[in-house]
């Protein structure tokens, strides 16, 4: 029970994606741009490797973006088939690729579902279905994006019964330079404005999934806050989507956004400038994370890598904006710190109050 397990071993271990296979695929991408200048717009090059992809059209600037939710419906699955818990892997699937779309500075504009299930039995449990599409109704209602359709394919034998894979892609519209959020515009003496998680959001699911078959009470198992530890691995994400669009028409010389996602506090280092970012505050972990850290005897290292621990989205804006940012996020209902700052130096993340560095190589995106 307690021998120590980490991500790496029981998902998929981002360090070791294979190189060539990366470069290969940057390679073509890059070079299947001519199919877009020939139609007469031009791409913004920098996007290129960021959670969102931009193009320019005429004055105005596109945004699109594709994710998807990972394994966290196999928790709801296990549960229950209940309301609640589908609900909530819809809006955490809307949430994943809403959050990467806005962080280029796009308002969102249109989103098309992808589900894919085994077989159409999945689709004749009608209370888990139509808690599904109620859902992401809601959370596309809560982003302020048009679901405009999608794809429910049926992958018998790839996709396993009694599961459904859920994704989705979504475009955005800029409309102006201003509003477009590129590395380029980060600068030294930026402040790191971090926003406190609603929970663990779908990061590091493997590993949860995991330690849930070494408790005897699997995800009933109650957690000192007196919340089932299946409950809490399933709450809601927040979307970003309308607080970014506030902050924007506020006139907060918002430079860049990270969405903490895979990968933990490094992505806060998602641009490939070298900058150090100095976190000189953190957020207090989520219950949960505090119990998969003691359950399976983690370092801190190990979880401030694989989890966003009760920080899900980094915002870097001009010093003397800082405040003014944390005014516009507790106006919106969401809470945030004045974390930490930028400085010039060989790329990393350093988090002060755990003692924890993470170097440029322990993050490559690109």
């Amino acid at each position: 029970m307690n021998r120590k397990l980490t991500y790496s071993q029981v998902g998929d271990d981002y360090d070791n994606i294979k190189d060539p296979v990366k470069k290969l695929a940057q390679k073509f991408a890059k070079s299947t741009t001519i199919n877009l200048t020939k139609k007469g717009f031009k791409e913004v090059s920098e996007t290129r490797g960021e959670s969102a992809y931009v193009w320019q059209q005429g004055d105005i600037y596109m945004a699109f973006a594709v994710e998807g939710l990972g394994t966290k419906n196999l928790i709801a699955d296990k549960i229950d088939a209940g309301e609640k818990y589908y609900q909530s892997i819809a809006h955490d699937t809307v949430a994943t690729i809403i959050n990467d779309l806005v962080s280029v500075g796009a308002s969102p504009l249109v989103l098309n579902a992808y589900w894919a299930i085994p077989n159409n039995n999945w689709l004749e449990n009608k209370k888990r279905i139509d808690s599904l599409i109620l859902g992401w109704k809601k959370a596309c209602d809560i982003a302020g994006v048009s679901w405009g359709g999608g794809e429910t394919a049926t992958l018998n034998g790839i996709i396993k019964n009694g599961t459904v894979d859920l994704g989705g892609a979504a475009v955005g519209i800029i409309k102006n330079r201003k509003r477009l959020l590129i590395d380029t515009n980060l600068k030294t003496g930026d402040r790191i404005v971090l926003l406190k998680s609603n929970g663990i959001n779908s990061n590091g699911i493997s590993l949860v999934r995991a330690l849930e078959k070494r408790l005897p009470k699997g995800y009933s198992t109650k957690l000192k806050n007196g919340k089932l530890f299946g409950d809490e691995a399933l709450r809601k994400s927040n979307i970003y989507a309308k607080l970014i669009n506030r902050i924007l028409d506020s006139g907060i010389r918002l430079h860049y956004i990270s969405n903490i996602t895979g990968h933990g506090l490094r992505k806060i280092m998602r641009s490939e400038r070298n900058f150090i970012y100095v976190i000189e505050e953190i957020i207090e972990p989520p219950g949960i994370c505090n119990f998969i850290q003691k359950k399976l005897r983690l370092s801190d290292y190990e979880m401030y890598q694989t989890f966003n621990m009760g920080m899900d989205y980094a915002l870097f804006v001009d010093k003397e904006d800082v405040d003014k940012t944390l005014g516009v996020v507790e106006k919106e209902g969401f809470s945030g710190i004045n974390a930490g700052y930028i400085k010039i130096g060989k790329r990393q993340v350093l988090i002060q109050p755990k003692n924890i560095a993470y170097g440029g190589k322990t993050l490559d995106l690109r």
